[in-house]
């Protein structure tokens, strides 16, 4: 490996922690998921730790889960990406602000309106994260009996990315003039109609707005079902794939990479940044000892809830000290449920094992020292199992102050990650390249 080579961060930042029993934890703030102050607090501190992106995943609905188990979530209350982002870019200045928004239950004008604002008004740091929605209950709240088929998910959202940035690019770079003394504010030539016709996208045009700072906000794409790699080697400049281990990590990393160079496309204008939890102890053992309390905070009641909806099929009504059950296809998220479906028979789980295990967090975690820590993370980068992560914090503050304060020097002494931003876009931070207007090529 290039020592140049350098890791990206992101933060997983709604909810504030995936963990389940994050708000519990002593110290922990319980109602950080919507509590403004705290998140300005919280931003601030990653930026100055040199972070590339505070990420906010988002829902379109009340979890669909018992209430017995809702009523024990962080998650039932959080704020609009977009509202926040926009609060949040007035109190930065580099990191940047990455929004979920999707293409199942949105349109491609709403959204391309508002990441084009964002990225104006932080001064070119907005980011799409693009997801398919596979919630149930989303579905219901936007006039659907049921979600729709997840295939056809996939088919809408590769359209509408297509319109989405068609719609950026309605103006070129240099079409406002704003001639006080001719009168003109903008030329007529330089704006172009979409005037797109498609299978399920039917959008005029042009963009009230003028082209993003970066040209497109960045684009993030989740997931790792064979439709949602496809999409994001076509699309996707980060990726946030869940990777278990390193071995999936390296499949993974590959896979993506070698789909996006099949199509025509420089596999490092993508960077894979897989999810890690984070427990930063003094030593190992006291790591391992914060992880074993956290995850004691996960009531049951919440924890088969959250692999029910991992699944995608609901495992309640079967003997909890027994095997997980032949689990059949659903409509829901892939990714999810063939992970959860291979920790099962690998490790010879029950389902209460399985639902301690989900219900708390049953994905890639980094739990030790600084140090081992950041052993961890240089071989993944170093063996191509990432280009980077994106960081889930155990419980906030703490967790979040852990890791800036002890592992982020270890890294940048191992010169694998900046200490100093880059430039004042995310793309410059990311090491991605401006696109060039479709419609305008001579831009800039």
């Amino acid at each position: 490996m290039s020592r140049s080579k350098q890791l990206k961060l992101g933060a997983f930042m709604r909810p504030v922690s995936i963990h389940t029993g994050a708000w519990r934890y002593p110290g922990a703030l319980p109602d950080a998921n919507f509590n403004f102050p705290a998140l300005k607090q919280f931003i601030q501190k990653l930026e100055q730790g040199k972070f590339d992106a505070f990420f906010m995943a988002d829902h379109l609905a009340v979890l669909n889960m018992p209430v017995n188990a809702l009523k024990r979530s962080h998650t039932v209350t959080s704020f609009e990406p977009f509202t926040l982002l926009s609060a949040l870019a007035s109190v930065t200045e580099h990191i940047g602000l990455v929004a979920t928004a999707s293409t199942t239950y949105d349109q491609p004008f709403h959204i391309a309106r508002r990441f084009a604002s964002l990225d104006h008004i932080s001064g070119g740091r907005a980011g799409w994260n693009i997801v398919t929605t596979s919630n149930p209950d989303a579905a219901l709240n936007f006039g659907l009996k049921e979600e729709v088929e997840h295939d056809e998910r996939y088919v809408r959202a590769r359209e509408f990315y297509d319109v989405v940035t068609g719609l950026w690019d309605s103006f070129a770079d240099d079409a406002f003039i704003r001639d006080v003394e001719s009168g003109i504010y903008f030329d007529p030539a330089k704006i172009h109609v979409l005037d797109h016709q498609g299978k399920h996208l039917s959008v005029r045009g042009p963009l009230n707005i003028a082209r993003p700072v970066q040209g497109w906000p960045v684009i993030v794409q989740a997931g790792a079902s064979e439709a949602g790699r496809q999409l994001a080697a076509e699309t996707a400049e980060v990726v946030f794939a869940p990777a278990s281990n390193l071995e999936a990590g390296k499949a993974l990393f590959a896979d993506i990479k070698k789909r996006a160079w099949a199509i025509g496309r420089d596999p490092e204008s993508i960077k894979i940044l897989p999810g890690a939890l984070v427990i930063v102890g003094e030593t190992v053992e006291e790591a391992i000892a914060k992880r074993a309390h956290l995850d004691s905070l996960v009531h049951y009641d919440s924890g088969i809830a959250s692999l029910n909806g991992a699944l995608g099929y609901d495992v309640s009504s079967f003997d909890p000290d027994g095997p997980l059950p032949e689990i059949p296809q659903t409509n829901a998220g892939q990714s999810s449920r063939e992970r959860v479906v291979a920790v099962a028979q690998r490790e010879k789980l029950t389902i209460r094992q399985l639902a301690q295990r989900v219900g708390s967090y049953g994905g890639l975690a980094f739990v030790g020292t600084p140090q081992t820590i950041a052993d961890d993370m240089e071989q993944w980068l170093t063996e191509e199992g990432s280009d980077g992560f994106n960081i889930m914090f155990p419980y906030l503050p703490e967790g979040l102050n852990d890791f800036i304060d002890k592992v982020i020097p270890e890294l940048q002494q191992r010169g694998i990650f900046r200490k100093e931003y880059e430039g004042n876009t995310l793309r410059e931070n990311l090491g991605l390249t401006r696109p060039i207007n479709r419609f305008f090529k001579s831009d800039i």
